[in-house]
């Protein structure tokens, strides 16, 4: 399951650095995920373009928008699992980035319709589905066992950095493509290109992944194939008790984006800097996964998913009372370096203890949850945060992180050392 390496005296980002396949890997990922976030601004971008259909009024189509691109990722997260498994991992991933790449392309030449600009929007949105349990599951088979805490650092903090960096220059980008290539497909050119620069780095990756095209004409019952990743959660309480916690992780995350603009306020800034604190959060995050991936052999023995549970409630509590914006971004910070600490441990230990035969249903379960823990938040934190306060919501997420993160120590801790 898992390649030869060239040998090295540790295990942090050095052997990885020398690890060709996974540099593709990681690259390719980089890409694709920066394609993804300019994607998302240049369907922003686009319905200046579009007139609003009859009944559906302006404001009401960047909802009607986001809708289109967030569904798909409950509707077919888990699908999305059942076919890496059954299916060349390499061929989905590379495959997937060309169909989103073209299909972007496409959409200059569609007639200017709200309706198809959803279709489309729904459609590209579905294919990633089947990126990211791919590339989750192709880890292992890249990376030596112990070495997956370092490559899971790598990848969380540049997805964190690509989620900040890409809707940072997103715009900028896209005016320019705009500017120089022409108004009429200049901008979805260039989110063209991030797809097939990302397919094509990866196309030279050479897998040890028993699955070929052969093995796939055994009818794909999606079904069944769901109950049985199912049923190995059940049985297999340690992954099933990693995915809970990142499914807590990122319920947090995604109540703090909306709190983040209420705290934005109480700071002087004005609504739409809220950004700062998801930032300073990513920062925090980069951090923290750049100090597990150098010093994993040192720290692996340590609670560390519940050091990061008790420096995230910790943050949410003092919170409350802290009125300095630097203080503030400075405990958005530690509250990433304790997210960190939650993710990356967690994500390693699901790699760890999942066969390669079920790799991709259990991603598909992970990000199927994931993305369900960031809908609901989304939806029901403003109402609560208007009902009893930001200061009460912010105290009660700080006692329920503090909780998940007991809980989950006590079900872990006797074999929680031995895997990561």
């Amino acid at each position: 399951m898992f390649p030869t390496e060239p040998a090295a005296v540790n295990n942090g980002f050095g052997v990885l650095l020398r690890n060709r396949g996974f540099m593709l890997l990681w690259i390719g990922q980089l890409l694709s995920q920066l394609a993804d976030k300019v994607f998302f601004v240049l369907m922003v971008a686009l319905l200046e373009n579009y007139p609003p259909p009859p009944g559906l009024a302006e404001n009401s189509m960047y909802s009607t928008l986001m809708v289109a691109f967030t569904v798909p990722a409950i509707l077919f997260g888990s699908a999305g699992g059942v076919f890496v498994d059954r299916f060349p991992k390499k061929l989905i991933m590379v495959g997937s980035d060309v169909v989103r790449g073209l299909m972007t392309l496409l959409i200059p030449f569609l007639p200017r319709e709200f309706l198809i600009l959803l279709i489309m929007t729904f459609a590209i949105s579905s294919v990633t589905q089947f990126f990211a349990p791919a590339e989750q599951a192709a880890i292992p088979l890249l990376v030596r066992r112990e070495n997956l805490m370092a490559a899971n650092a790598l990848f969380s903090s540049t997805m964190m950095g690509a989620l900040i960096v890409g809707f940072a220059i997103g715009e900028p980008m896209l005016s320019w493509a705009k500017h120089l290539l022409g108004p009429d497909y200049g901008q979805e050119l260039v989110v063209t290109i991030l797809y097939l620069a990302s397919a094509g780095i990866m196309q030279p990756i050479k897998l040890k992944d028993n699955t070929t095209i052969s093995d796939s004409e055994v009818t794909i019952n999606p079904w069944a194939e769901f109950k049985q990743g199912l049923r190995y959660l059940r049985k297999n309480r340690l992954v099933l008790n990693a995915m809970l916690q990142l499914t807590t992780l990122y319920c947090v995350f995604a109540a703090l984006m909306v709190l983040a603009i209420r705290l934005a306020a109480e700071f002087g800034l004005k609504e739409k800097q809220f950004g700062f604190f998801l930032a300073a959060a990513g920062v925090g995050m980069v951090t923290g996964a750049g100090i597990l991936g150098n010093w994993a052999e040192k720290l692996h023995h340590k609670p560390l998913p519940l050091i990061g549970f008790l420096m995230m409630a910790v943050v949410l509590g003092v919170f409350t009372f802290t009125h300095q914006l630097l203080l503030a971004l400075g405990l958005c910070a530690v509250l990433g370096i304790g997210a960190a600490l939650i993710g990356v441990p967690m994500q390693t230990l699901i790699q760890h203890q999942t066969p390669p035969s079920m790799l991709g249903k259990v991603f598909g379960f992970q990000n199927h949850a994931i993305n369900i823990a960031l809908s609901l938040p989304l939806a029901i934190t403003g109402p609560i945060t208007d009902a009893l306060g930001l200061r009460s919501v912010l105290v009660g997420m700080s006692v329920v992180v503090s909780v998940v993160g007991i809980w989950a120590w006590q079900n872990t801790r006797r074999v929680l050392q031995d895997v990561i």
